[in-house]
């Protein structure tokens, strides 16, 4: 009997069919993609030459509820790679999948009434009566490259959120306006984080200076915890010529997402910018020779690096072409192996704690792809018992992870911390990855207790993932309402009128001497409106002082979340504001 997902991924994929008749009748001659069911609902991929709009949603949807109630029956049809070619002859992207298939498959297709038929392997329903209660509604259309590949044509991608009630679907798009309201981009804009320009470039932003803030805020502290830890801090260049990247690998392996600086000839050489930092890192290991006395080797550095990522992947502060991360590397020895790679798992989940992320993170064991050996570097046998290692280690940490293969970096396999941003998107904020190749590359070699040269393990590791992404996460997470201890501005002092700018001016000085991030608003404006724009900036701490405050040499303070606390001293104030700051929440 199928369980209640099973029923619902097949609702929601019948009704991508339904979908695709309905738009193949609007649209007489439109080539067909694909259309899968996903967790809100379902797409589907057409080649319209850009005749498709959301105005055409209307239209669409009165015809989808047509076929709805036509009581139109599934039929599964089985054929030969012959007929299924004639067929599809006039849907080339269909051909293409076709020709895809192993020899040996058994190649459907779905009738969906009498006039319309699309490959497919199922199952669906039985009848589109039976979808007539289920709810939907048609989202959005974006482009889509097909197959996912930016050397193939651009097609519209259809995306309609599908339930099994309307009570669901309701539920489902209250959830999604909230998360428009929170989401980074929005918010970030809003309130001055960050901004973009269109002639610098997509995947370029510009913080301003409160996101500068937050992110030098995060960067500072990082760095303290990974000193306490044992790291040794390098500063290493942003760009290098291609020698390097070819003992590393990434020039074979990861050049499509370089950027590269100029063209390689015989009498010039090639620069590109860093996408990573071990292999300059590693060259702080090289400057003398090590023995296992010196292992393990912790560096840690605050490293700028540039990916040329897809111009469809752009969002935001999410995915950048050029960001900063947290990003280390130790060198140890088998023996170490687990012990370090324990300390970088407890490091990241103390950041994670931190920053208030622990409830929405979960564990994935990326491995390598066996049918795709040429992406990676090294044999068979040292993956496999690499990766053998690390599902030992994972285990005897009892996290709960899930594997998946082809998501391994190129030279080892890695664990990735992944969340999820508002609209459900996941992303990996933290990784830790074996390289088990590297330093044999670099001969970044030691000589052990026998006096015989070895080479380490190297843990490639952030703690804290990319800066600009956590920093997207975080306003998302906190809807722009930052913790104290991370607020670009933690108190403005606000004087009822400028009668009292001078005690506002006094108190303002006490505060940034506490080293608290204070402003003064000294403004010829209504109290009230001071007030209204502090909470519209989502400052923790605002300081009103008038008469009586002056007169007692006191403060009023109006807390975010509607506290107040009426007529202080400074100095409990000082302490409510430090409390509060050290708790980090």
């Amino acid at each position: 009997m199928e369980n209640k997902q099973e029923k619902i991924e097949m609702q929601r994929h019948s009704m991508s069919h339904v979908l695709a008749k309905a738009v193949a009748k609007l649209f007489p001659g439109v080539v067909m993609g694909i259309g899968p069911a996903i967790e809100n609902g379902f797409y589907y991929d057409f080649d319209l030459n850009g005749k498709l709009t959301s105005a055409d949603f209307s239209n669409i949807e009165k015809e989808m509820r047509k076929i709805l109630n036509a009581n139109e029956p599934f039929e599964r049809i089985e054929l030969s790679r012959e007929d299924a070619l004639k067929l599809f002859a006039s849907q080339p992207l269909k051909i293409e999948l076709i020709n895809d298939l192993p020899e040996n498959e058994t190649i459907s297709a779905y009738k969906l009434g009498d006039d319309f038929v699309d490959l497919c392997r199922g199952p669906h329903v039985a009848n589109s009566s039976q979808l007539q209660n289920f709810a939907f509604s048609l989202d959005r259309v974006n482009g889509a490259y097909w197959r996912g590949s930016e050397k193939n044509k651009m097609l519209a991608r259809i995306y309609v959120y599908a339930f099994s009630n309307k009570k669901e679907l309701d539920e489902y798009k209250a959830k999604i306006e909230e998360a428009k309201l929170r989401d980074h981009n929005k918010i970030g804009r809003e309130l001055q984080y960050f901004t973009t320009v269109d002639y610098i470039g997509q995947g370029l932003p510009i913080l301003l200076p409160k996101g500068a803030k937050v992110i030098q805020l995060l960067e500072r502290f990082v760095e303290d915890e990974e000193e306490k830890r044992g790291y040794l801090l390098t500063k290493t260049p942003y760009l290098a010529k291609s020698d390097l990247y070819k003992i590393s690998g990434h020039w074979q392996h990861y050049r499509e997402n370089m950027f590269i600086l100029g063209e390689e000839t015989k009498d010039k050489e090639v620069f590109a910018l860093r996408p990573m930092t071990c292999p300059f890192q590693f060259q702080a290991y090289l400057v003398q020779a090590r023995s296992y006395r010196d292992l393990p080797m912790r560096l840690n550095e605050t490293s700028t690096l540039f990916r040329n990522e897809s111009s469809g992947e752009m969002h935001g502060l999410i995915r950048v072409r050029q960001f900063t991360i947290s990003e280390g590397h130790i060198a140890c020895l088998p023996s170490q192996l687990e012990e370090e790679f324990k300390g970088c798992v407890e490091l990241a989940n103390y950041m994670i704690d931190v920053l208030g992320f622990a409830d929405d993170i979960k564990y994935r064991f990326s491995k390598w792809d066996s049918s795709n050996k040429d992406k990676y570097i090294g044999s068979a046998e040292e993956w496999e018992n690499v990766q053998n290692r690390m599902r030992e280690i994972l285990n005897n940490l009892k996290i709960e992870y899930e594997e998946v293969d082809g998501e391994a970096a190129f030279y080892g396999p890695k664990l990735d911390i992944q969340m999820k941003n508002v609209h459900g998107k996941e992303d990996t904020i933290i990784t830790v990855q074996i390289d088990f190749q590297l330093a044999e590359r670099f001969g970044m070699s030691y000589t052990d207790e026998k006096g015989e040269k070895k080479f380490p393990y190297v843990i490639h590791r952030t703690s804290i993932g990319c800066y600009e992404r956590t920093l997207a996460l975080l306003l998302e997470k906190y809807a722009g309402a930052l913790p104290a201890w991370i607020s670009p501005t933690q108190i403005i002092v606000a004087p009822i009128s400028e009668a009292f700018n001078e005690y506002a001016k006094e108190i303002t000085a006490k505060l940034k001497a506490l080293g608290f991030r204070t402003e003064l608003d000294s403004r010829n404006e209504k109290i009230g409106y001071k007030i209204r724009e502090g909470q519209v900036n989502k400052v923790p701490f605002m300081v009103i002082l008038g008469e009586e405050e002056q007169k007692n040499k006191s403060v009023s303070v109006r807390m975010r979340g509607n506290q107040n606390a009426n007529g202080i001293s400074l100095e409990d104030f000082a302490k409510i504001v430090s409390e509060k700051v050290a708790s980090k929440r």
